[in-house]
């Protein structure tokens, strides 16, 4: 049973309630009786379980004491163990300290005794070398040819070249006379050589000898030529390489090749690269572009092929500053600066010249394909006093004191040619900002937005809004065809140009000028010019909504017949012709607001419009006398009226219309219940004359006496 028990318990996990469940199972079995016996029994099981597992905790708590113990011995082994090693480390340390010093002082004593022998050895060498030498001078001193093999043997060229390098020196300084034959054999040999180390310098270039070309380019470092063995390395490096069309793509190549060579060959390898580019800009490049530019003729073409060469040689300058060409990081920048000095010093002339040229070629193109020739406006005054005296002569006779011309309904506007005149400005925006130096930028920036604005907006949409506003046609009595009102079409398009205007202002101009001075000009020059245009959008709304109104009075003028709301006889009740013709050309207007306007501009202008028509229907209705049946005709006109200007969209408007609505009601109710309607919900709070108006409009107000109902009103 303890097996039993310990089995159990070192279980993974170990659980107490299921090793309870575990013994009462044990007593109680699948039984489910529940008798005061198995109740004994399963009492016994669980103090004898509990005798049991004291037992065995008694005796791993003996096996643990062994355990602890002998670990402790261990412990005390392993310490004593570990004190010994530290002891023997301690001594390692010690002996090694001890080599350390020995061997510091032998190789003290080594270099003691080299600095002895070199002391002894170089002056020795040295020694050597000046007889030798002397003996080099005293062949040269001697008459004849040079009889010494090294000068007279090609392979022994390295030796010659070591030899005649010191000689020259020393040539220099003696003294003329005696020794002058023997200088210039000097000089002359010395010439020869430098002369023939080129040449094979150059053999080994062409075979691709770079190691070859290492030790000649060693040796000619002492030499005056050396800059001559850079230069031959440079001029047969670019020969055949950079001869064809595509300059700057072949550049980048070559110098990347080379400067493997550069750094293999010569010892100064920043120096000849920084050479190797410099050649290459002040000859071949420069050339390159000169022969370019100097080619084509027209203006607009010269500063896009200007500002592409800019571009590419910056981006040639920019990847070949990581080959390495010394320390000075201007140095291409510069060479770039005296190639283009000479163009970029009249460049920005020339933009400004083309910009305007372009732009009033797109203007003059456009007004040849409309068949308009621009004309000069003449805005207010006698012009203006001149439209306003037809306006008022038009609706009471048929004579014309001027013409109004509406070009066929042409608006003169066109977002192609706004999107045209803008990428102009783009373009030369960005060759001003590659072509101008930083400090430039800004006020050179300033002056091309200058001159789209001023054709732009004020030789274009000023223009055409100008032509629009005096296209607006005035009410004619002679007439009986509704007048097109185009002025709405001509603000949908400002709207998209200007729209189109400012975001491109906002993406290329405003963030190079945004921390200048120019930025407030610009926003300054800018408010002032869109300004101007807002104020004549709202003059051209004001004088076409005045157009639409004016043709609707017009019309209930000639339309309407007294006959209409004093019938003589019965008649079917309807609207009048009068009443369809404006609805039908108020609708059409309302519809083509909503089509050109922004949403809250025309709520604005629909309910301008629709306070004028409130205005002619009112004053309209009170020229009239109404009978019955003429009132109900009235009433079936003003429901239409109604329901033409919910489509305006004003609370306003309807609420006036729903007042004048209930006031027509006052020509049809008995006169008896006058008074009960006066004081209704819709007419209690207007005045009491114009109640007493619209009462007077009845066709029995004398029958009836109503002068009396009068008194009571205006006494309320």
């Amino acid at each position: 049973m303890m097996q039993q028990y310990i089995k159990e318990m070192e279980q993974d996990p170990y659980d107490p309630d299921e090793f309870v469940e575990r013994l009462a199972h044990r007593v109680f079995g699948n039984s489910a009786d529940n008798d005061n016996a198995v109740v004994d029994d399963v009492q016994d099981t669980f103090v004898q379980a509990i005798k049991d597992l004291k037992f065995l905790q008694e005796r791993q708590k003996r096996k643990c004491e062994k355990l602890e113990q002998v670990c402790r011995e261990k412990e005390s082994l392993y310490s004593i163990q570990i004190q010994s090693l530290q002891e023997q480390n301690k001594a390692g340390i010690s002996i090694f300290q001890n080599l350390d010093e020995r061997i510091n002082y032998v190789a003290t004593k080594v270099i003691h005794v080299g600095d002895q022998l070199e002391s002894i050895n170089i002056p020795r060498s040295r020694a050597v070398q000046v007889h030798k030498l002397i003996g080099y001078l005293e062949e040269f001193m001697s008459a004849g040819p040079l009889s010494i093999d090294i000068f007279n043997d090609p392979t022994k060229i390295d030796n010659a070249a070591d030899v005649i390098q010191k000689l020259f020196p020393i040539a220099q300084e003696l003294p003329p006379g005696k020794f002058e034959e023997a200088k210039m054999k000097i000089i002359k040999k010395y010439d020869e050589i430098e002369c023939l180390l080129i040449e094979e310098f150059i053999k080994n270039h062409s075979r691709k000898n770079v190691v070859r070309m290492n030790e000649i380019a060693a040796i000619l470092t002492h030499f005056k030529g050396y800059s001559q063995c850079v230069d031959a390395f440079i001029e047969y490096s670019q020969a055949n390489s950079l001869s064809g069309k595509n300059l700057f793509a072949d550049i980048i190549p070559v110098c990347e090749n080379n400067l493997k060579i550069i750094e293999a060959v010569f010892s100064n390898p920043d120096q000849v690269m920084a050479k190797f580019i410099l050649n290459i800009y002040q000859l071949k490049l420069q050339n390159h572009i000169i022969t370019i530019l100097s080619e084509v003729k027209d203006t607009a073409n010269y500063l896009e092929k200007l500002s592409q060469l800019y571009k590419k040689t910056s981006i040639l300058s920019k990847n070949l500053s990581r080959l390495n060409m010394g320390n000075d990081d201007m140095f291409l920048n510069k060479m770039q600066k005296n190639i283009f000095q000479k163009y970029l010093d009249s460049y920005f002339i020339s933009e400004l010249k083309n910009l305007k040229e372009k732009c009033l070629i797109i203007l003059q193109r456009f007004y040849e394909s409309k068949g308009h020739q621009k004309k000069q406006i003449q805005a207010g005054g006698f012009q203006e006093l001149r439209r306003d005296l037809q306006t008022v002569i038009s609706t009471r006779t048929n004579f014309n004191i001027m013409h109004i011309e509406d070009y066929g309904g042409e608006t003169f506007l066109s977002e192609y040619v706004a999107s045209s005149l803008i990428q102009e400005f783009n373009q030369a925006l960005d060759r001003c900002c590659t072509l101008s130096s930083s400090s430039d930028i800004p006020s050179n920036s300033y002056q091309i937005f200058e001159i789209l604005t001023s054709y732009l907006i004020e030789d274009y949409v000023d223009y055409g809004l100008e032509l629009a506003v005096q296209s607006v046609p005035i009410p004619e009595a002679k007439t009986h065809d509704p007048p097109n009102v185009y002025f709405f079409e001509v603000i949908k398009q400002v709207n998209a140009i200007i729209l189109l205007f400012e975001n491109q202002l906002s993406d290329t101009l405003i963030p190079l000028i945004i921390t200048t001075p120019k930025y407030s000009q610009c926003i300054s020059f800018k408010k002032k010019k869109l300004e101007q245009i807002e104020s004549k959008i709202d003059f051209g709304l004001d004088r076409s909504l005045n157009a639409i109104t004016g043709w609707i009075k017009i019309c209930l003028s000639s339309e309407q017949k007294k006959s209409d709301f004093k019938p003589e006889t019965d008649v079917d009740t309807m609207t009048s012709v009068a009443c369809k013709s404006v609805v039908q050309y108020l609708g059409s207007n309302i519809k083509h607001i909503r089509q050109c306007l922004d949403a809250k501009n025309a709520e604005l202008v629909l309910a301008e419009l629709g306070i004028k028509f409130h205005r002619i229907v009112y004053e309209h209705l009170l020229q009239y006398t109404y009978n019955s049946a003429g009132a109900m005709c009235a009433i079936c006109d003003m429901n239409e009226y109604r329901r033409c200007v919910k489509d305006l969209g004003s609370p306003l408007v309807i609420d006036l219309f729903d007042t004048l609505h209930a006031l027509c009601n006052l020509l049809l109710v008995k006169h008896e219940n006058l008074k009960q309607v006066c004081y209704g919900e819709t007419l209690v709070g207007l005045d009491h004359s114009i109640l007493s108006n619209f009462i007077q409009l009845r066709a029995d107000f004398k029958s009836q006496k109503l002068a009396a109902l009068l008194k009571n009103l205006t006494s309320r």
